[in-house]
């Protein structure tokens, strides 16, 4: 049968395309105490575990949005708590993400996504019998901790267990993230018009489903799990606020995370003020989300195999760059180009998460650099739909919610070109 690596700590990503790697490999390997190891499990197994797991990431937060009228109207969920419901996910992500390696270090990888998955399940299927706002949003919190846990473990257990695969399994994982964002944007609202009148309990209790589906397989993998303690050439995330790489990193994330919230949170008002109906521009973000399926699949083995990923940052980039100078001069020349677009720049998404695992040595590190690179990421991304509203609240046009964003990108541009350079932040923390 077809099993999985057993489970030691492989030093390089993908591999070693110079002798200076290999070397730099092997004295880290020197370096580490002995590691326990876990019984090899069954590589199906262990890919079905990651795909189920990914597709449930962002579930409970994609279908939310389609049913918010509804939730104000059954829950009494005024204004205030609505901006608090959609502003949760990236503070979650960015609060329980900061704590998953202590957990995981504590209960074992695969120990600590089964309890999250679990977590998720019971959030979402109790917020769907929630008869108030107050438990409603308690109850999502819960739903989103298997999304922070998982955004933050599965980059390391691809790097633990699939230490010569990166880019391909990167691919496998962010395929389904995208598929599971993109039918739970666009199935929860047909769901819960099943039933002939409409009830947003069922559009939005039946992901509960899946995500009990996604705890099976972690179930079957808890056998040979074990707690980890960090040997020597290894860091927690405490650690990486001294490596310049981890601090480029997180700013990489968090602004391309920016672009695609803002897309999500603003772009189809955006096409509804130059005079497009709600439909086209319902349609319009919804094929904008649906690229990411696609690009998923494609950008982390692209990646993986280039030594130097700073072109493929400056492509993207430009993508982006072409698409708001097309949506601020003229939205409703070519709107389904500039939606393009930014569909193709948020390939910078997966690319992020490739990195991740690229530019570190061991498992531990890459999920201390997940957690500290997603955490601050996803701060920093927080700010950006919030920005946008004030500054068009503030001007009544989207110019300056454009030279926000310009901005936004500049940084993006100068922290990817840092990150884009193969090195690993084991060596910015041996230099200091």
């Amino acid at each position: 049968m077809d099993h999985a690596p057993a489970d030691t700590d492989s030093r390089a990503g993908d591999a070693p395309s110079t002798s200076s790697r290999g070397t730099a490999a092997a004295a880290s390997v020197r370096a580490a105490a002995p590691a326990r190891t876990t019984t090899p499990v069954p590589r199906w197994l262990l890919v079905t575990a990651l795909v189920l797991t990914a597709l449930n990431l962002r579930t409970a937060v994609t279908s939310v949005g389609p049913l918010l009228d509804e939730l104000e109207r059954g829950l009494g969920l005024g204004s205030g708590l609505a901006g608090v419901l959609t502003t949760l996910p990236v503070l979650a992500f960015a609060a329980l993400g900061a704590l998953t390696p202590w957990v995981a270090r504590r209960l074992g990888e695969r120990r600590t996504l089964a309890a999250a998955m679990l977590l998720m399940t019971t959030g979402l299927a109790v917020r769907a019998l929630a008869g108030s706002a107050a438990l409603f949003l308690l109850m999502s919190v819960l739903a989103l901790v298997g999304g922070a846990m998982g955004n933050v473990l599965l980059p390391a257990l691809v790097k633990r267990h699939f230490p010569d695969r990166i880019g391909p399994m990167t691919a496998v994982y962010t395929t389904a993230l995208a598929t599971g964002t993109t039918l739970a944007a666009a199935l929860t609202v047909p769901i819960s018009r099943l039933g002939g009148t409409p009830d947003w309990r069922l559009g939005l209790g039946v992901w509960a489903a899946l995500a009990a589906v996604a705890v099976l397989p972690w179930l079957a993998l808890l056998r040979g799990d074990v707690r980890r303690v960090p040997t020597s050439d290894e860091h927690g995330a405490r650690a990486l606020v001294r490596s310049p790489l981890a601090w480029a990193l997180a700013v990489f994330f968090g602004c391309q995370s920016i672009q695609a919230y803002v897309a999500f949170g603003w772009f189809a008002q955006l096409y509804r003020d130059a005079g497009l109906s709600a439909q086209q521009a319902g349609l319009l973000v919804a094929f904008l989300a649906a690229l990411s399926i696609p690009v998923s699949m494609g950008m982390p083995a692209l990646a993986a195999r280039m030594d130097n990923q700073r072109p493929l940052i400056v492509v993207l980039v430009a993508l982006y760059v072409v698409s708001y100078v097309g949506l601020l001069t003229a939205p409703r020349s070519v709107p389904w180009l500039w939606a393009a677009l930014a569909g193709l720049g948020a390939a910078a998404f997966p690319l992020a998460l490739t990195l991740i695992g690229l530019r570190t040595r061991t498992p531990a590190t890459t999920a201390a650099l997940s957690a500290f690179a997603q955490s601050i990421g996803y701060l920093i991304a927080g700010t950006g739909p919030l920005l946008v509203g004030v500054l068009r609240g503030a001007t009544g046009g989207w110019g300056w919610p454009f030279a926000l964003l310009f901005v936004v990108l500049a940084a993006m541009l100068g922290s990817g070109w840092v990150v884009g350079r193969e090195r690993y932040v084991e060596d910015d923390l041996a230099r200091r």
